[in-house]
């Protein structure tokens, strides 16, 4: 499995929370298990305090696409370095059970599962995944969603570095919202713009007078 597959991880937690919205999903061992996704081992093993400690992990990982997103690059990684010295991964070579055209195993990369509970195994992926998206392809393709009130994370995957949305509603839902200032301001200007004509035109019969 390619380690950037993980860094979805790190963008699905911190996405169970809308801060500005107070929205929360992390209440329950269920979502805890959702998070995993399918045939996740680890996932089997999540408690009632695994919420409570993903929630803790899940400001932590907020706080390193906030930093990213504001462009302070050393902040975001010394945040993250800090988790991953905390939730350390044990890397592996798997893929004996795999065959290529050749008959041969199809060996790769694998983070293998030897955590104490659910919360250090999800974190250790998550982080994992994201620090191996940021090193290959940079810290600013972490983003936070420009569009109000929505603040959700999001991993910018674009060829050319333009992503500023977390999903093609908000970038919707912003555009749309752009549209309509832009269309009150030229109202706004055209108001004031016959206000002064119009101002103009008294001032010249008071004169004429």
């Amino acid at each position: 499995m390619e380690l950037a597959y993980y860094s979805d991880f790190a963008v699905r937690l911190v996405n169970t929370e809308q801060p500005e919205r107070g929205g929360d999903t992390l209440t329950t061992v269920e979502a805890v298990r959702d998070l995993f996704g399918p045939a996740q081992q680890a996932a089997r093993r999540a408690t009632d305090s695994d919420v409570t400690r993903l929630r803790t992990v899940r400001a932590r990982l907020r706080a390193v696409f906030e930093a990213a997103d504001t462009g302070d690059e050393v902040l975001a990684v010394d945040l993250l370095n800090a988790l991953m010295m905390e939730f350390p991964v044990s890397p592996q070579i798997s893929g004996h059970e795999y065959r290529n055209d050749n008959g041969r195993p199809d060996w790769h990369m694998h983070i293998a599962d030897h955590a104490a509970n659910a919360t250090a195994s999800y974190t250790a992926t998550a982080c994992m995944g994201l620090a191996f998206h940021l090193t290959e392809l940079g810290v600013d393709r972490l983003g936070i969603c420009e569009a109000r009130p929505c603040r959700n994370a999001y991993l910018d995957t674009s060829t050319n570095r333009s992503r500023r949305y977390c999903s093609d509603r908000c970038a919707t839902r912003a555009n749309v919202a752009a549209y309509r200032a832009r269309k009150r301001l030229e109202s706004e200007r055209s108001a004031r713009s016959g206000r002064t004509a119009e101002s103009a035109q008294e001032s010249a019969a008071r004169g004429e007078r």
